[in-house]
C-alpha cells in the first residue's frame, strides 16, 4: 500500500467495526504502513464529549473525525475509522472531503448485534431507556455502494481483514500502473 487513505468502517453498534478496525490497523502496521485507528467511541470521549446523539451532533462528530483523518492523511498516515455514521449524507461528506476514501460496510444482522451487546445498550434501547439508539429507535442507512462489504456474523475477523487488505493492495497496484 503506497498511498495514504482513509478506510471507513460503518455498521450497526456491535457489528464488529472496532474489532475489525483494530485487527486491520495491526495488519497494516506489520506491513510497514504508518496507520492510526480512529474509533468513534474513543473520539467521543476525547474530542466530542459535549455532543449528543441527535442528527446535528452526530454530523459534527463525523466532521471532527474527517478533520483528524485529513490531517493524518496529509502527513502520510493512513487512518482506519470505526464509526457508525448512520446517515448516508455523513458518509458522503467524508467521501467528498477525503482525498482517498474506502468505505467498508460491516454487515451484521440486528439480531446478532443484540446478542453480542456486552454493554447492554440494545436491551436499554428496546426498553426505551435510551432514545435515538441506532438500529432500534434511530435509523441506520446501510451503504448502497461501499467499496467493500464484510460479513462479521459469518466470517472470522482474520478473513475480513484479509478481504480488506486484498482490496487495498489490488486498488494500490492499479493506481500505480503495476
Amino acid at each position: 500500500m503506497g498511498r495514504t487513505t482513509t478506510i471507513w468502517l460503518t455498521g450497526l453498534p456491535c457489528s464488529g467495526k472496532t474489532t475489525t478496525a483494530l485487527a486491520l490497523t495491526t495488519a497494516l502496521r506489520e506491513r510497514g504502513v504508518k496507520v492510526e485507528c480512529l474509533d468513534g467511541d474513543e473520539l467521543r470521549r476525547k474530542i466530542g464529549r459535549e455532543l449528543g446523539f441527535g442528527r446535528e451532533d452526530r454530523l459534527e462528530n463525523i466532521r471532527r473525525a474527517v478533520y483528524v483523518s485529513k490531517l493524518l492523511n496529509r502527513n502520510g498516515v493512513t487512518t482506519v475509522v470505526s464509526m457508525i455514521a448512520p446517515f448516508a449524507e455523513m458518509r458522503e461528506y467524508a467521501r467528498a472531503e477525503l482525498d482517498s476514501y474506502v468505505e467498508v460496510y460491516v454487515h451484521c444482522p440486528l439480531e446478532e448485534c443484540v446478542r453480542r451487546d456486552v454493554k447492554g445498550l440494545y436491551a436499554k434501547a428496546i426498553k426505551g431507556e435510551i432514545t435515538a439508539f441506532t438500529g432500534i429507535s434511530d435509523v441506520y442507512e446501510p451503504p448502497t455502494h461501499p467499496e467493500i462489504t464484510i460479513h462479521t456474523h459469518i466470517n472470522p475477523v482474520e478473513s475480513n481483514v484479509r478481504h480488506i487488505l486484498d482490496y487495498l493492495l489490488h486498488t494500490d497496484s492499479n493506481t500505480n500502473g503495476s
